[in-house]
């Protein structure tokens, strides 16, 4: 499945055009713009599983560097800084990583 089956594309280029520039990434307004935060749970699930590249079932901070670019291979890496703000805002139990249920609330948030 790709993410273009769940979030629309001209969201999508609206909110990567959002945060182009380094340090410019705020996961909140991001979740708003590309529409997720409307979605329901399964669907919030079935990004997850996108964004879980090694299907560990959680999001770690390799994964979460690369974040921008599961919605478009053109988009930029995630900062140093960016990264561990987003991991910081997720990791709710303090293990390093980011779950399903952390991230919906994330999202959600």
């Amino acid at each position: 499945m790709a993410i273009t089956d769940i979030l629309s594309a001209k969201d999508i280029e609206s909110a990567l055009s959002s945060c182009q520039a380094d340090d410019s990434f705020n996961y909140k307004s991001f979740f708003s713009m590309v529409g997720l935060s409307s979605k329901t749970p399964d669907q919030i699930k079935t990004v997850f599983g996108i964004l879980d590249q090694d299907k560990s079932g959680f999001i770690e901070e390799e994964e979460l560097q690369l974040f921008l670019k599961n919605f478009s291979s053109n988009a930029r890496v995630l900062t140093s800084a960016e990264t561990k703000a987003f991991l910081a805002a997720g990791d709710t139990d303090g293990d390093g990583k980011i779950g399903v249920e952390e991230f919906q609330s994330l999202v959600k948030a």
